[in-house]
């Protein structure tokens, strides 16, 4: 049965993080809050949770996943990152931005794009979030809960518990956050593209 927890948005309670990322070590598939609506997440090593987020969502391994990054030092971890891609990324973050980026060789190659050995990285600016990757203290993989058929992400945990039951094994009710996707920058080449206009601002990346 999926474990509900309530954690408040702007003061995560410490022994409710612990919870949830206890769960994540296990294997488990999350759904939590974002500044993009909700998410499903897991670890980033576990095949068989990616696995279970993609049989939820009904999409294949040449859909992006994202890893949700605490900063800076883990985003040059997982990726290959030039100066300016760097400056542009540290300008801009944290906040509502997914970055299409290379890949490095510490991320395993199931969660990258078979042909273009790439993936999404965020550095998302809520508290939850930090407070999970803390814990957790390696990025975390996810995807908007997106369920197939629709175009929008999942906002309401009490929808997502009763729809998930099965599915999932912890939703956590981080309260509204919104409905506006991230904005997708390729830094793929020198002159950043924009794949997607979201909530973040896409001025920073004109030129």
């Amino acid at each position: 049965m999926t474990q509900f927890l309530t954690i408040h948005p702007e003061d995560p309670q410490d022994r409710l993080i612990k919870k949830a990322i206890e769960i994540v070590r296990a294997g488990g598939v999350i759904a939590y809050p974002t500044d993009s609506g909700y998410a499903l997440g897991c670890r980033m090593g576990d095949k068989t949770a990616l696995d279970r987020i993609r049989d939820i969502r009904r999409i294949d391994d040449k859909h992006h996943m994202t890893l949700i990054c605490k900063d800076l030092s883990e985003l040059s971890v997982y990726a290959r990152v030039d100066n300016a891609a760097f400056r542009m990324i540290k300008n801009n973050t944290p906040g509502a931005y997914t970055f299409i980026l290379e890949a490095s060789r510490e991320v395993p190659k199931r969660l990258m794009h078979p042909k273009k050995k790439t993936l999404g990285l965020r550095i998302p600016d809520v508290p939850i979030i930090q407070a999970m990757l803390e814990e957790l203290r390696e990025p975390l993989l996810s995807s908007s809960l997106i369920l197939p058929g629709e175009t929008d992400p999942m906002v309401e945990p009490y929808d997502i518990r009763d729809t998930l039951e099965h599915a999932l094994d912890l939703v956590i009710d981080g309260g509204y956050c919104g409905i506006e996707p991230t904005t997708i920058v390729s830094l793929l080449e020198d002159t950043p593209e924009i794949i997607r206009e979201g909530s973040g601002d896409v001025s920073p990346f004109l030129f």
